[in-house]
């Protein structure tokens, strides 16, 4: 990444770059196959941005967190890109098992700062120490 991007955006890019790794292994696992890829949408791997393509939509938004019990934060962005009916229990069981990738990678990725992925009402949140530190 280029020192002419502000600490922000190569603290966003660290984080894009989890979810493109989450999403890359969601691909290559197959868990949800039984769902067809949204018709929209090309095959996995075929744009430059993982969010694009396959069948899974995965990212985090900034929220300055009027209303919630851990402050400002990404919220966690997963959803299975399909026309298919996903249940709710699958939708839930789906986002769990991004967060606990995101939990595991975090620390790697921002070393020395404390994060946290909690859930925050109806969605995960990533909070804690979102200073930009030394990048």
């Amino acid at each position: 990444m280029s020192e002419s991007k502000s600490k922000l955006e190569r603290w966003e890019h660290r984080l894009k770059q989890i979810f493109d790794e989450i999403d890359a292994e969601f691909e290559a696992e197959g868990i949800y196959r039984k769902f067809r890829r949204h018709p929209n949408r090309p095959p996995a791997f075929a744009t430059s941005n993982r969010e694009n393509d396959g069948l899974f939509d995965l990212g985090a938004a900034f929220t300055v967190g009027i209303g919630s019990r851990h402050g400002p934060g990404y919220v966690v962005q997963a959803r299975i890109a399909t026309l298919d009916n996903v249940p709710p229990e699958t939708q839930e069981s789906f986002e769990v098992d991004v967060v606990r990738r995101l939990k595991q990678r975090l620390p790697a990725a921002f070393p020395g700062v404390e994060l946290h992925v909690n859930r925050d009402g109806p969605v995960y949140k990533i909070h804690g120490d979102l200073s930009l530190g030394t990048l």
